[in-house]
């Protein structure tokens, strides 16, 4: 079998093309074996050398003895771990070429807010830590964060880290969008409400 044809079939191949895993790119091979780049991650990760071994296309003698039970544990290990190690992949100039060409897809999705005329979100993690929350959507336009749609909402924001966003977009300011939004002008009875109503508005995005 030739390597083209290993690759296709790969764990990490079949893990990114699952439906709902859209967000994920793939691991280049050559950094998931490197032992480096998985400093710290046991902490998070149960049956973690299984779950190495699995990402990796590895063959494991253990999971001939395990239960399916704790297979499926190891599966959900193996995909923790895929999710960590994603995380510090995207921030390498590999990773957000990757990341880039979704986003400029519009993969991770579109901003809701009107003004932003349908702008390119970014995922986003509140927390670096997994199980702590969700991915979110970022708005590199209007600068807010939105919830996902509602079939990526069980991905771990960890996934993708708290500074991926941002990084990219200094990677690449030809990312960034070329103009802010047009503010909404609160109006009643076709009149402007008074302008510190719009100073009000600035004062709160600035506390986000």
């Amino acid at each position: 079998m030739s390597d083209n044809s290993d690759e296709e079939y790969s764990w990490v191949s079949k893990f990114c093309s699952l439906k709902g895993n859209e967000f994920f790119c793939e691991v280049d091979s050559d950094y998931l074996e490197s032992n480096f780049n998985f400093i710290s991650l046991r902490n998070y990760v149960p049956y973690y050398k299984i779950a190495l071994k699995t990402i990796r296309d590895e063959e494991c003698e253990e999971l001939e003895s395990l239960t399916e039970e704790q297979e499926e544990t190891i599966e959900s290990s193996a995909e923790i771990l895929y999710g960590l190690i994603h995380a510090r992949y995207i921030l390498t100039d590999e990773g957000m070429r990757k990341m880039a060409k979704k986003y400029q897809k519009g993969i991770f999705g579109r901003c809701p807010n009107v003004f932003c005329q349908k702008q390119p979100c970014l995922p986003v993690g509140r927390s670096d830590l997994p199980r702590k929350d969700t991915v979110k959507y970022y708005c590199p336009r209007c600068q807010d964060i939105y919830f996902p749609d509602p079939k990526y909402a069980n991905l771990d924001g960890a996934y993708f880290g708290t500074t991926f966003s941002n990084l990219l977009l200094q990677w690449n300011e030809n990312l960034k969008p070329e103009s802010p939004p047009r503010k909404y002008v609160p109006k009643i009875f076709g009149f402007r409400v008074h302008n510190t109503v719009s100073r009000y508005q600035d004062f709160k995005r600035s506390k986000k």
